[in-house]
């Protein structure tokens, strides 16, 4: 087996607590599939800025690493090859909004309605986590 492949991926939550997905052109692997929008991390590329560079490729909307909260991570081990290891991020700034560039639609609603959607498998654990997160108490400052 290969090296992994290191995914990142985003959580995109507006101010209604709404999750944004995007769904999989089809004719792709996992074609019609929904999965939160990012990308390959490029050699030498740290993955806050891989996911900043993804986002404005497949959304045309600008976010700085710095925005980037780091939430979960999952694997998927039965991909032929190599292991793909996806990092969440969570993301409640960015600039512009989200279109469809590289995704056949997308949607915006609350992680448990979101759990009903077709997805890859490695996106199911982390929507799973993302929907913890969102349910606990905030933190006291």
């Amino acid at each position: 087996m290969g090296s992994p492949i290191l995914v990142v991926a985003a959580a995109l939550i507006d101010a209604q607590g709404r999750c944004l997905m995007q769904q999989r052109p089809v004719g792709k692997q996992h074609g019609g599939l929904w999965e939160f929008p990012g990308g390959k991390v490029e050699p030498g590329e740290a993955p806050a800025d891989a996911l900043a560079r993804e986002l404005a490729e497949e959304l045309g909307i600008v976010v700085a690493p710095a925005a980037l909260a780091p939430l979960s991570f999952a694997v998927d081990p039965n991909r032929p090859g190599a292991a793909l290891v996806m990092l969440l991020y969570r993301c409640t700034r960015w600039s512009g909004v989200p279109r469809a560039l590289a995704a056949d639609a997308l949607r915006w609603d609350v992680p448990r309605a979101l759990a009903d959607l077709p997805m890859p498998p490695v996106d199911v654990p982390l929507l799973a986590t993302l929907q913890q997160a969102l349910a606990a108490p905030a933190p006291l400052a």
